[in-house]
């Protein structure tokens, strides 16, 4: 029987110009394939083959790399470059030999992560008309839909707001990557402790927006 050995794709990699992408610290808030449950669980099965990433037809997974330790070789998606596309079939969980990739019956079942937007970022809250992250949801008008308000002392400009439902997010990063944002950084992260995740969001909607259009 055929294997592939760790050697072998990383070799790959470099002839492709780089599968793989650095990562700092302990593995933590790393982005994984669909199917992979806590990290401990997910580093305990995963013998860094990289089948997964063979098997993903959009290359969206890559090899982590970094210092010696327990990520280098594992497979992560850094969602601003290519994002899960949610493939009906799963083709990197079918690939994988010893589940560290669990089966999921349905895209929505999928949890890679949530969402959460940075309101001092996003140019929606700040008055601009952007619907780009909620276009970009494959679960459009649930994981993310928007809401209308009125912004305090402005009785004239509404605000339409992208806002994210914890419990349809899957965590695909499809938002993350087709932000318009960039500049310091993404308005969009996704955080894959969805305790965590709800804790944030509810943080973002606590937070006292300025009026752009004040005077």
């Amino acid at each position: 029987m055929e294997t592939t050995t760790f050697g072998a794709i990383a070799a790959a990699g470099v002839a492709a110009g780089g599968i793989a992408v650095c990562f700092a610290g302990n593995g933590e808030g790393l982005l994984r394939p669909p199917g992979a449950s806590d990290e401990a669980d997910f580093r305990a099965r995963c013998i860094k083959c990289g089948r997964c990433l063979e098997a993903c037809p959009y290359q969206a997974i890559r090899m982590a790399k970094g210092p010696t330790g327990a990520e280098t070789g594992t497979p992560v998606i850094d969602a601003r470059a290519q994002a899960c596309r949610l493939c009906a079939d799963f083709p990197c969980i079918a690939a994988c030999p010893t589940e560290a990739l669990h089966p999921v019956s349905a895209r929505d079942e999928v949890r890679m992560g949530c969402a959460v937007i940075n309101r001092d970022l996003c140019i929606a809250v700040q008055g601009m008309r952007c619907e780009v992250c909620y276009r970009a949801c494959p679960f459009i008008d649930s994981a993310i839909a928007i809401g209308a308000s009125v912004r305090e002392g402005d009785a004239i400009h509404a605000v339409f707001e992208p806002l994210v439902d914890p419990e349809k997010c899957v965590g695909c990063g499809l938002c993350v990557q087709r932000c318009v944002v960039g500049d310091p950084q993404v308005a969009i992260e996704i955080v894959r402790d969805y305790g965590e995740a709800r804790r944030r969001i509810d943080e973002e909607q606590s937070k006292h927006v300025s009026n752009p259009w004040a005077g």
